[in-house]
């Protein structure tokens, strides 16, 4: 995966050029994350260029967006559960500090990571695990994405 839509995620979503995507939801797009250090890493993309922040949506939006977020975690967990007993839970979060679109993480956690990151927030990783090869999305994860686009469809329509 490579390419210049890393510098439009949400632009090349809406042109159906963004290779992570897994679905279109309501408000923006599940996308699987770019590195897998934590297998079912995902985001969601806000569907609308320009959207930095939450409050930049009308209400309805808003909500749908937030909604749209719960789903996702929910599809990670369930699948993340199926696959890896180790499973713990999800964290859900939209921080904004470093890309310039409104999106919101979605990263399973698990029993078998370090003792010093496995109850701290995952932004303290080492560096080198958002970098190693061995973490990059590719081919490797054609399962995991497979599975987290079907639990979304088993997930249904958002209501």
């Amino acid at each position: 995966m490579g390419g210049d839509w890393r510098a439009d995620r949400v632009g090349a979503a809406l042109r159906g050029e963004n290779p992570t995507v897994l679905r279109r939801l309501a408000a923006g797009f599940a996308v699987i994350g770019d590195v897998q250090f934590l297998p079912g890493y995902s985001v969601l993309l806000v569907d609308e260029p320009g959207v930095q922040r939450l409050s930049d949506l009308p209400r309805v939006k808003r909500l749908a967006f937030l909604s749209d977020m719960d789903r996702l975690g929910e599809a990670v967990e369930g699948v993340c559960r199926r696959m890896d007993p180790a499973f713990r839970r999800v964290n859900l979060e939209i921080l904004g500090n470093r890309e310039p679109f409104l999106h919101a993480h979605v990263w399973p956690r698990f029993e078998w990571e370090p003792a010093d990151v496995v109850g701290a927030p995952v932004w303290l990783y080492p560096r080198e695990r958002w970098s190693q090869e061995r973490f990059r999305l590719g081919p490797r994860h054609d399962v995991l994405r497979d599975a987290l686009g079907g639990e979304l469809d088993r997930l249904g329509p958002v209501a």
